[in-house]
């Protein structure tokens, strides 16, 4: 058992890589240390590469494992390995950045000593960096929203993908939700293919709408959100065998959609996925065999503009585009004497924990407004800052009666993300 301030230089594929602080323990819950991660994603390497390799992808760090606070690092550290690969990305804010492209199993080991437990790859190929080869599908539950309206909204995305003639890979995510990543061929620009999302997104919200929707929104959403800017540039989810920061160290595991019907997330964990790698192999194996067309939502995607229904809104830090909708939360829209989904900001804070002690003091304090609260309306949202992330949480008060609804006071705790903040240093992990 390696020792917790030791260093260990491991063989992985053949290629010599050193280890900082094996022993440290990266999942309490679970007993996982950095040197069991290196090991897992070399049993899983193949498959893990298949879904991040050969792709620019951002490192997020969990230098003091999941109980500490990560930060995203865009640019790969000027010191690294000979056998670790990069290229430059261009960002929609007009910067670049020199971002990391795993192509061995031995980069990935070195990302797991930095403090990387997660594989963020960005959705198009080093070769080829202006048209993505893949589309993502990324189902997003809600508050409260269980894990069967996940599958079953996974099943609309299957039975609309067959319709329209594609072929969808799902997995899990890893956290509460699933992804469906369809490969396509490198014709579409980041704006067409997160225009056909949208079309999809929009179809399956039609035939389920009780179950999922497409509102950017959270005031407006309600289920699973099907999370179209996923495909927007400068966007990375969590790819094929990527650990997850969740307790259990559970992966983002690739089944059938036979399998999507009846599992559990929680099954697939670092402890368990090797096994069941080993004896089924990589259920992705043959994503490349065939890259689609996206023309049929495209034209779907036209159908909705002829029919008045434009484009939706961006993420907020991308500029202003051609037929956006206003990038105003509805319910502070001028020209509305009533909002139809009255918010309340009730706590900003560095961690999840710190926030949701701000709740339970806002309950507390108006237990009344509290008890009428529906799961879908208290809305916990992770933010990144320069960084890091930090926790905001908001209460919807549309089942509040009116006589009730607490004003807004000042959130409690009132954390301020770009308050002296620095950017992260290069620690050692």
């Amino acid at each position: 058992m390696a020792k917790k301030d030791e260093r260990v230089t491991v063989s992985i594929g053949g290629q010599p890589v050193e280890i900082s602080h094996p022993g440290r323990v990266v999942f309490p819950e679970a007993g996982v240390t950095k040197l069991d991660l290196v090991h897992y994603y070399e049993k899983v390497a193949e498959g893990a590469l298949r879904g991040a390799g050969g792709r620019p992808n951002v490192l997020v760090r969990f230098v003091d494992g999941i109980a500490g606070r990560p930060f995203w690092q865009k640019r790969a550290p000027t010191r690294r390995p000979p056998f670790v690969d990069s290229v430059v990305l261009k960002f929609p804010s007009g910067r670049e950045a020199e971002e990391v492209v795993p192509r061995n199993p031995a980069t990935l080991a070195w990302m797991v000593s930095l403090g990387c437990i997660e594989l963020h790859p960005h959705p198009v190929r080093a070769e080829e960096l202006d048209h993505p080869d893949e589309l993502r599908v990324d189902l997003d539950p809600g508050p409260g929203v269980l894990w069967p309206q996940v599958q079953e909204v996974a099943r609309a995305v299957h039975d609309f993908l067959s319709e329209v003639g594609l072929r969808g890979w799902p997995k899990t995510s890893g956290s509460r939700g699933a992804h469906v990543i369809i490969r396509i061929a490198k014709r579409w620009t980041f704006t067409e293919v997160r225009r056909a999302a949208l079309a999809l997104a929009r179809e399956v919200e039609r035939r389920v709408p009780a179950l999922a929707t497409s509102k950017w929104w959270k005031e407006e959403r309600h289920g699973v959100f099907i999370d179209y800017n996923q495909n927007a540039k400068d966007r990375t989810v969590a790819s094929a065998y990527s650990v997850r920061p969740r307790p259990d160290a559970r992966v983002s595991a690739p089944v059938t959609w036979d399998e999507l019907a009846v599992c559990d997330p929680g099954d697939f964990t670092v402890a368990t996925m090797p096994a069941r790698y080993a004896r089924l192999g990589d259920l992705h194996a043959d994503i490349d065999k065939r890259a689609f067309s996206l023309d049929a939502l495209l034209e779907i995607a036209a159908r909705h503009e002829a029919d008045g229904l434009g484009d939706a809104p961006w993420p907020p830090h991308y500029e202003k585009q051609a037929g956006e909708p206003p990038r105003v939360q509805p319910s502070r829209r001028t020209g509305q004497r009533t909002p139809k989904h009255p918010l309340l900001e009730i706590a900003r804070a560095a961690t999840k924990e710190e926030a949701l002690a701000g709740f339970e003091r806002w309950k507390l304090r108006h237990p009344e407004a509290a008890q009428h609260l529906a799961q879908d309306d208290v809305l916990v949202d992770q933010m990144r800052g320069r960084s890091s992330t930090w926790t905001r949480i908001r209460v919807n008060l549309r089942h509040v009666p009116e006589a009730v609804r607490p004003p807004q006071e000042p959130p409690d705790p009132d954390f301020n993300p770009w308050a002296s903040q620095k950017s992260s240093p290069a620690r050692k992990a």
